[in-house]
């Protein structure tokens, strides 16, 4: 009896280190993906963060976020670190499409998979997995022309845009394809002010300073949501609502109020937690050796404030902000 005691006990241990074995082999095997933000501050950078963490709970992976606090020198930190830790792939958010050159080549030397969401890499690189952005030129096309129609139905074709900062590819796109529908449909850019820290206050000054510089204007485009906030209230100080059109980019809470309030006559929905979602499937797919699709556009459909509450768009929306917004 004691030996048999004995033997069971051995079978015991052996089968507890067995199976510790495995469990820490499991552990071992478990990704990690990190996400790289350009800033936390912005709620949209928020948003992506919220779409990558989601898909890796769902795909059972560990996740990090690091900010680069607008800084290419704290990304390429930030990347380092990430690798350092022993993160499996990586999503970014980056501070400039010009910054991510040597970002590339960092990451390619260390094997680690890139998704870019919202922002691409600068035009010519190829070193990389993914990159989940809107259809940036389309939209600028269809968000020019649709403001372009604002400025005609309010008595002129002067138009302004507050931008986005032009070193992103994909602020360049939104303007080019905004240039080509201006000029087919017969309106003027007057002036084009880029954003420092895409904040709304910022916003209302520029779009303070662009209607006295030209009060000729007739309607804003906003190429990311605070414009859209801020010409807004920038128009409301000025008892201008309404008279003068805004149209933008992105969508939030508070753009969707101003769209029902109709201080903003359009929004161009920009899938911010779908691009985190999205970009972290694809990195996980070339970790897996599942098929990758290098380009991703996604569709920035426009709705006004007489669809903003039909289940088309309530779909498009719970793509941009986690619920809790």
């Amino acid at each position: 009896m004691k030996l048999n005691r004995t033997l069971a006990l051995a079978a015991s241990i052996a089968l507890a280190g067995a199976l510790g074995t495995v469990s820490a082999a499991h552990a071992a095997d478990k990704k990690t993906i990190a996400y790289l933000a350009p800033s936390l501050d912005i709620s949209y950078w928020q948003w992506v963060g919220y779409g990558v963490k989601q898909k890796a709970h769902e795909l059972n992976m560990d996740y990090v976020e690091f900010t680069s606090d607008n800084s290419p020198a704290k990304q390429m930190d930030n990347a380092r670190t990430a690798v350092t830790k022993g993160v499996s792939a990586i999503v970014i958010g980056p501070v400039s499409s010009t910054s991510t050159p040597p970002l590339l080549a960092y990451l390619k030397s260390q094997n680690i998979p890139i998704a870019f969401a919202g922002i691409g890499p600068q035009p010519g690189q190829t070193d990389y997995t993914s990159s989940v952005t809107a259809n940036n030129y389309e939209t600028g096309k269809a968000e020019g022309s649709f403001v372009c129609k604002l400025a005609k139905d309010r008595g002129g074709n002067q138009v302004g845009m507050l931008s986005l900062p032009q070193d992103r590819e994909n602020a360049q796109k939104y303007l080019k394809g905004a240039q080509e529908s201006f000029k087919a449909d017969g309106c003027d850019l007057v002036q084009m002010l880029e954003t420092r820290g895409l904040t709304v206050n910022e916003a209302v000054t520029q779009a303070n300073d662009m209607l006295t510089a030209h009060p000729d204007i007739k309607a804003i485009y906003g190429m990311y949501d605070e414009a859209g906030t801020g010409a807004a209230k920038a128009l409301e100080t000025r008892g201008l609502k309404g008279k003068i059109g805004i149209a933008v980019a992105d969508g939030s809470p508070t753009t969707i109020a101003l769209l029902k309030a109709n201080a903003i006559q359009g929004i161009f929905f920009q899938e911010a937690v779908g691009q985190g979602i999205d970009g972290t499937q694809q990195v996980f797919n070339a970790l897996t050796g599942a098929p990758v699709t290098k380009d991703l556009a996604l569709v920035m459909p426009l709705v006004t404030a007489d669809k903003v509450d039909s289940p088309e768009a309530k779909k498009v929306i719970a793509r941009v902000f986690p619920p809790s917004y």
